[in-house]
């Protein structure tokens, strides 16, 4: 039997400098794991230059709380473009990547989620996707290791807008450290055709991310009002018996329900689960 475990997603909760009190709302949410955000702000890019004592003091809290980190979102990169034209920008990727895959090492983080994005704000150019490619293979040795998992995650835009499209790049990286990290809410705003993608992915899927969106709306829409096919998607899933772990991806803005948003989220996706066959665990 299919069965997963149920996390959320760092931005969905209120900030707190306090780490034991921001995991207390993971656990109030009644979720497993959280996924950590490296994204394009300079607040969370310092957090690769975490010391050895934060590092330990993050572990220790989560511990503590009994919260799993389940992996990270170093969406940081569609600013600081791995694929871009400009040689100083690509090596700025790449040691983000090496920060990135100590700060998971140090920390117990087993994924790093890879944005999709070949170098978002540029102008499009013939050799994005090969300088991506390129930054990747680097990425992945240096992951291989310190033993992190790399998991490219399908995007908006126009870049990796598809697991299809993501596994082709795994496939020329040639590296067992490198698959997939779906998102579900991302392949609906792109219009493709869900069970196919994930159908496509069968057996090389890390984990799987959850939101709703609209067309042209990838981010900020309730769960359960969007287009997101989630009881087709997770009868596939099901149909591979496909087991991990799986995070809803939302953005409450430090609302002061972020939590109850979040756990009305998290009991409208067990009920499609459910209702597909598949088992919610906690660990």
């Amino acid at each position: 039997m299919s069965s997963v475990t149920l996390g959320i997603y760092e931005k969905a909760l209120r900030r707190t400098d306090d780490w034991r009190a921001f995991f207390a709302q993971v656990v109030e949410g009644g979720f497993t794991f959280m996924d950590l955000s490296i994204d394009e702000t300079t607040e969370r890019i310092a957090r690769l230059d975490w010391t050895k004592t934060q590092r330990r003091e993050f572990r220790s809290a989560a511990e503590d709380v009994r919260v799993q980190i389940g992996g990270m979102c170093l969406s940081c990169h569609r600013k600081i473009g791995p694929g871009s034209a400009d040689a100083a920008i690509r090596r700025e990727a790449q040691e983000i990547f090496r920060k990135a895959i100590e700060l998971c090492y140090d920390t117990g983080i087993p994924v790093v989620q890879v944005a999709g994005y070949y170098a978002y704000y540029e102008q499009a150019d013939p050799g994005q996707r090969e300088r991506y490619v390129d930054a990747l293979r680097v990425a992945a040795e240096y992951a291989a290791q310190a033993g992190v998992m790399l998991g490219i995650e399908n995007v908006d835009g126009n870049d990796v807008t598809s697991i299809t499209k993501g596994l082709a790049i795994c496939d020329e990286v040639g590296s067992a450290w490198l698959s997939m990290y779906p998102d579900v809410g991302n392949l609906a705003e792109q219009q493709l055709d869900t069970v196919a993608e994930l159908e496509a992915g069968q057996d090389r899927m890390l984990a799987i991310h959850l939101k709703d969106v609209l067309p042209g709306q990838p981010r900020r829409i309730p769960m359960g009002t969007g287009i997101a096919d989630f009881p087709a998607a997770f009868a596939e899933l099901e149909r591979q018996n496909w087991s991990g772990r799986m995070m809803i991806e939302m953005w409450n803005d430090d609302s002061l329900r972020s939590s109850a948003i979040s756990a009305d989220a998290r009991v409208k996706i067990e009920g499609w689960l459910s209702a597909a066959g598949i088992q919610v665990v906690s660990r």
